[in-house]
């Protein structure tokens, strides 16, 4: 599968590159994107399927719709509200919500923690 996601912008794409393969295009708006922008994104995407992945606030939301428009066909991740945007999402959540949008093939998993007690590992088995 050939796919691109598109982010706000460039913490939210570092932030993504930490748990996902290095093949994965992270494509950003760098803000609300205008025309000129999204006639861009959509070059630069050509037929790949897309994944829409911004921030849970006003302008994420902007953003969301403006993509929507030029991108009827892709899907949407989330992060929840409370998070101060993807690049301050947690990566298990992250995690989640990539596979969620059935990514698992992508996900660069952390390795598991050689203390099955410590807090990060707690309820998890």
């Amino acid at each position: 599968m050939d796919i691109a996601i598109i982010v706000e912008g460039k913490n939210d794409k570092a932030r993504l590159k930490r748990v996902l393969s290095p093949d994965i295009l992270i494509h950003c708006t760098f803000g609300t994107p205008g025309s000129e922008q999204l006639d861009k994104l959509r070059k630069q995407i050509g037929g790949r399927e897309v994944y829409i992945f911004t921030d849970n606030d006003s302008s994420g939301k902007k953003i969301r719709f403006l993509l929507r428009e030029q991108f009827p066909d892709a899907e949407h991740i989330y992060t929840r509200r409370g998070y101060a945007g993807v690049e301050h999402t947690p990566e298990e959540y992250l995690i989640e919500q990539l596979e969620k949008a059935g990514l698992e093939a992508y996900i660069v998993y952390p390795p598991p923690s050689p203390f099955p007690d410590s807090p990060t590992r707690k309820g998890k088995e």
